[in-house]
């Protein structure tokens, strides 16, 4: 049965809302499941360099299993088991009035406008692509990126996880033609972008000491590349430099940065990837010029 363009643009609005649902328990919980993971890594390490690897192990206390599923999600605050009906995207939000409904303790507004941003950007996806593997692709694209953006402001984190399949299904969704970006220029496009911010790190370290950014910005900004292609890379990289200068200067009016006087470069890498997902590199690149007059 033929939906129409509404018709597939809702559908995949709706799988949007629960994709952004699921987002929300990646966005709190892989960062923490890092954390475990390292922390593993350096007790095994540490067993093994005192040569009591049998005793150590023999002393750790079983771990309860952490990881996307497992345990059920809880209110933070009292330990409540969120039920299914208190966890309809936006909905329950609505009808909780924004607060446990055990503890009357306020439930952050991010976790409806991550649901509502991935609902949206689907249904966009869905409207211009309809219900094709282009459109999929494009979805799982945004999907991705939201989630990149947000564990990036809270923890300054991009984990390889996310940002290495990212990357190899820009490669992937070119291959097969999902997306009209030619393979030469999505493989060109994951290496210049690597390269770029990779020299770009170096430079600033070798002048000042100190590192301006993370490698998970080379691997966002190679994923960029791959899903793009290489001569979409200085638009979005003009973007994401412009819209972070900006809001930067603006936190640090507000004395608003962080220890250290940073702010993660992610988000903007995220938000510029998503703007040229929706306008064109291209368009929006036109947009900026013109707005600042050049």
């Amino acid at each position: 049965m033929e939906l129409g363009p509404w018709g597939d643009a809702s559908v995949l609005g709706i799988l949007g809302l629960l994709i952004g649902s699921f987002l929300n328990v990646v966005i709190h919980r892989l960062p923490k499941m890092m954390e475990r993971q390292w922390a593993a890594e350096c007790a095994d390490f540490a067993a093994m360099a005192h040569k009591d690897a049998a005793s150590t192990q023999a002393e750790v206390t079983p771990v309860e299993p952490f990881n996307l599923w497992t345990p059920a999600s809880r209110c933070p605050a009292c330990g409540h088991a969120v039920q299914w009906y208190e966890n309809i995207p936006v909905l329950s939000y609505l009808w909780l009035r924004g607060r446990c409904s055990a503890c009357k303790v306020r439930i952050s507004p991010r976790y409806p406008l991550v649901e509502l941003a991935t609902g949206g950007l689907f249904f966009f996806c869905g409207w211009h692509w309809g219900t094709t593997l282009t459109a999929v692709a494009w979805c799982g694209f945004a999907a991705a990126l939201i989630a990149l953006a947000f564990i990036d402001w809270d923890t300054t984190l991009l984990p390889d996880d996310i940002t290495l399949p990212l990357l190899w299904a820009g490669l992937v969704a070119s291959a097969l033609q999902w997306t009209t970006v030619p393979l030469f220029s999505a493989v060109m496009g994951a290496v210049g972008g690597y390269l770029s911010l990779w020299t770009v790190y170096w430079a600033f370290k070798l002048a000042t000491g100190k590192e301006g950014m993370g490698h998970g910005d080379f691997k966002l900004f190679a994923a960029l590349g791959a899903w793009f292609g290489w001569p979409a890379l200085v638009p979005i990289i003009l973007i994401a430099s412009v819209i972070g200068a900006f809001i930067g200067i603006g936190m640090k009016f507000a004395s608003q940065l962080r220890e250290g006087g940073y702010v993660p470069f992610g988000p903007f890498l995220v938000g510029s990837g998503l703007a040229a997902m929706v306008f064109g590199p291209e368009t929006i690149l036109q947009g900026l010029l013109r707005s600042l007059g050049l």
